[in-house]
């Protein structure tokens, strides 16, 4: 009945093999004639490509006392926040697809930072309540992946003092110009960072109008759909 590397039988970590056939939530890979059914995001499915190329995919086995499933990943941050995802109440191994479906690995930690509830509300499966726990449960524990310095942005005070480096989350002007990023036509997740970022070089005591031309300027001209 054990989940992932501390469930009781046979645990496999990786598979390499060859892609034999994929659907909207799965594929066969053929290792040494074995076919291995593999659920995964649809980031990761869409990765593989068409069906006889070389596959290789990090893999999280479920054990359950009626069935074995086996979970694939392009690479280990996405495992990893597949294990972090389904440690949260409500969120079972479907949803934390869904969810990585949506958001890559790379942002997740931003959008969990941000406090991004809407981002989360994206996935399938996931409503506002459920992005609400996600958030507040795994707030202080994306660390934990060690995703890199983009999720700990050290934020200045309004006296100009320093504080503690750790997750960014805006409030005041620094929600207002995120906001005002997004109605620009910016993702969420890179309104978020440009504003981490000239937050963090400008001071807490920035006003609204100044923190959007920096994070513009660090955006670029580009607007994302």
């Amino acid at each position: 009945m054990g989940r992932g590397a501390g469930g009781a039988g046979a645990v496999i970590a990786k598979l390499t093999g060859l892609l034999e056939a994929s659907g909207e939530d799965w594929a066969v890979i053929d290792v040494g004639g074995v076919g291995y059914r593999v659920f995964a995001s649809g980031r990761t499915l869409a990765g593989l490509g068409p069906a006889g190329r070389p596959a290789s995919l990090y893999i999280e086995t479920h054990v359950r006392e009626d069935h074995i499933h086996l979970y694939g990943f392009e690479d280990r941050a996405e495992r990893d926040w597949f294990r972090l995802l389904t440690t949260v109440q409500g969120v079972g191994a479907k949803v934390a697809l869904a969810i990585l479906t949506v958001l890559p690995a790379g942002e997740l930690a931003q959008v969990i930072a941000a406090q991004d509830r809407a981002a989360l509300s994206q996935a399938s499966g996931v409503g506002a309540k459920l992005a609400g726990r996600i958030l507040s449960e795994l707030r202080d524990r994306v660390g934990e992946l060690a995703v890199g310095a983009a999720t700990a942005v050290a934020v200045g005070a309004g006296d100009g003092a320093g504080v503690a480096a750790g997750a960014f989350a805006p409030d005041g002007a620094a929600a207002d110009a995120v906001s005002a990023l997004v109605n620009l036509g910016y993702k969420r997740v890179e309104a978020f960072g440009a504003i981490a970022g000239v937050a963090r070089r400008l001071g807490g005591s920035a006003p609204v109008e100044e923190l959007i031309r920096a994070g513009l300027k660090e955006l670029g001209p580009g607007i994302q759909s």
